[in-house]
């Protein structure tokens, strides 16, 4: 039987990605935990081949992606108001 690799690079990548997520308001927090989510994520992915560095990568993209939704938003509302 062969023994895996045990890190805890995929265990950081979910965690970060899903705090991105919970606080996609805040772009301070944002844009550091899901950039390292996803770099996390991708890493333990492709060498590890792990599910939950996946889901972190994954977590991360929809974070960042929601970050996005919501400022890009607000400057259209802001631009469209000030018309």
């Amino acid at each position: 039987m062969e023994e895996k690799k045990k890190s805890g690079m995929p265990v950081a990548a979910l965690v970060l990605g899903i705090i991105s997520i919970a606080l996609h308001w805040f772009w301070y927090i944002t844009l550091p935990t899901g950039i390292i989510a996803i770099v996390l994520g991708a890493k333990s992915a492709k060498k590890l081949g792990s599910k939950l560095g996946k889901a972190g990568l994954i977590t991360g993209i929809i974070g960042l992606a929601l970050f996005v939704l919501v400022y890009v938003s607000l400057i259209i509302i802001l631009i469209i108001d000030s018309l």
